[in-house]
């Protein structure tokens, strides 16, 4: 009788581990945080700028817009200086505005299903924001908190 090795299935993906995938996973920000709290101090010491041009490399709907410009903190001229400069890495507002925006696209892909359905949900005027783009209000932490309540409501079934 031989022993069959049964591999364990790999857990869900937790909304930590997506928004370090979408931020480049440990390839890009060398270690990826367990919790929140590796999260934060990983945001203190600056995200690497591969981390900020991993995620616009993998939007599949959204371009690099005024608005996306907005929602992560940074002009595009900007972004395309930190090109060649790979080795710097984001201020500290820099770092949390992209993390934050990773967050709320790993958020979407789950209520929505996939990312692409997602960014289109974050370009479209939404009922429920009264009648404001998602991705416009990323640009404050109050529309960030309006952005994220919504998702959850609609995670729940809860449209208006």
């Amino acid at each position: 009788m031989s022993a069959v090795k049964h591999r364990e299935a790999p857990g869900p993906v937790t909304e930590l581990q997506q928004v370090v995938n979408l931020l480049g996973g440990n390839r890009v920000l060398r270690q990826a945080p367990a919790n929140t709290i590796d999260a934060h101090q990983l945001l203190l010491a600056g995200l690497p700028e591969t981390a900020l041009r991993h995620l616009v490399d993998k939007l599949l709907v959204l371009a690099k817009t005024e608005s996306l410009e907005k929602a992560v903190g940074m002009s595009l001229r900007t972004f395309q200086r930190l090109k060649d400069t790979p080795a710097k890495h984001l201020s500290v507002e820099q770092s949390g505005r992209a993390w934050k925006f990773a967050e709320i696209l790993a958020k979407a892909t789950a209520v929505f299903g996939s990312q692409r359905e997602a960014e289109l949900w974050l370009e479209r005027p939404a009922v429920g924001l009264n009648q404001e783009r998602p991705i416009d209000l990323l640009q404050t932490p109050a529309g960030v908190e309006l952005v994220e309540a919504f998702l959850r409501r609609l995670e729940y079934g809860v449209y208006a």
